[in-house]
């Protein structure tokens, strides 16, 4: 039998070879606490030695790659996308592109469309996929590569990704050291490995510093600008009406999300860095063109896109991978959105302070 007309690998199946529940396995795709290390192991072990199994012994020329990203309309998106055609265009490899639009949907879709025609190799980026359809995918025996994964990555995938924890330290480290003792920090999707962690370094230097974070200031939203400028306004709003001192800066999960707070900010009259300085992470192409400049992180999203596909085709050349988890370096770029905080006026309920 040719490997790719073996039948799917289920989640139950998983379940009974690893001797743990559907809920285990679920928890395992999904990156979710509460499994033992051990545990974790054992489930990513069947995963991989079904993928495995399913893997033909040989490539045929001329390679077809479907890239699947979330979305396809953003800066991000375009780096993403330069970064893999520049590696697949070097190595005449055709690239095949999908967005999924948020839409689950889109996902079963391009997984059926997958069944139905030839493909070599997949790059995941920041998609996020249940873990049924992980395990559909896994049984067509592709290698697969995901950048910047969402849930779980114990799933025997090689990922890519940035350091986001150093990151968003010296992001957090950089605000306290202007003298900001009111922090806010806007994260991103509460799935995305990249956002828990920026959130999670933001508490953990925060908690350091013997600095509060108010309820209501760590807000999980998504990494556009639309999601910047609710969030914005909603902690604005929920601090005044809890009668606090607005936020003296907020730290933006993404710059897209940062140009949202710019924008939330000047609806209420308030000054980037005068009133409130904000921090962004990636570093996008047009960030520096931003009114004032964006002091943000820098991720090599580009890069880290042309290591996701040279991994790729090193994963179809049969090559083992070590390690299976790269992070390429993230730095703070300072530029003049933030500075020193302003003085404290008192603010009543229903009025921003100024």
């Amino acid at each position: 039998m040719h490997p790719q007309d073996r039948p799917q690998v289920t989640l139950r199946v998983i379940a009974d070879e690893a001797g743990v529940s559907l809920a285990t396995v679920s928890k395992v795709m999904n990156g979710r606490p509460g499994v033992s290390p051990s545990t974790r192991r054992r489930v990513a072990q069947v995963v991989e030695r079904h993928r495995d199994s399913r893997r033909p012994s040989h490539r045929r020329p001329g390679l077809l790659v479907d890239v699947l990203l979330n979305e396809v309309d953003s800066l991000w998106a375009a780096q993403i996308i330069a970064g893999v055609d520049q590696v697949f265009q070097s190595s005449a490899t055709t690239l095949a592109l999908s967005a999924l639009h948020g839409n689950s949907a889109y996902a079963a879709t391009w997984l059926d469309r997958l069944e139905t025609r030839p493909c070599d190799g997949v790059v995941l980026a920041v998609c996020e996929l249940s873990p049924r359809q992980h395990l559909r995918l896994a049984s067509r025996g592709l290698p697969v590569v995901a950048l910047d994964p969402v849930g779980g990555v114990e799933i025997g995938v090689p990922t890519v990704g940035a350091t986001n924890w150093a990151g968003a330290v010296a992001a957090t480290e950089h605000l306290i050291a202007q003298g900001h003792r009111r922090i806010a920090h806007l994260a991103g999707p509460t799935t995305i490995a990249s956002s828990q962690a920026r959130a999670a370094a933001f508490r953990t230097v925060m908690a350091h510093a013997g600095l509060p974070v108010p309820p209501g200031w760590l807000r999980f939203g998504a990494f556009d600008d639309a999601s910047g400028h609710r969030e914005t306004l909603a902690l604005l709003d929920e601090s005044a009406a809890a009668g606090l001192p607005r936020p003296s800066a907020v730290f933006a999960a993404s710059d897209r999300q940062a140009m949202g707070v710019y924008a939330a900010l000047h609806s209420r009259g308030l000054r980037v860095p005068h009133d409130i300085s904000v921090v962004g992470f990636d570093d996008l192409p047009l960030t520096p063109l931003s009114q004032p400049p964006l002091t943000t992180v820098r991720q090599p999203v580009r890069e880290m896109a042309a290591l996701a596909a040279r991994t790729l085709l090193r994963l179809i050349d049969g090559e083992a991978i070590e390690p299976p988890r790269v992070e390429l370096a993230t730095r703070l770029v300072v530029r003049g959105s933030t500075a020193a905080p302003a003085p404290t006026r008192p603010t009543r309920a229903g009025a921003s302070a100024r």
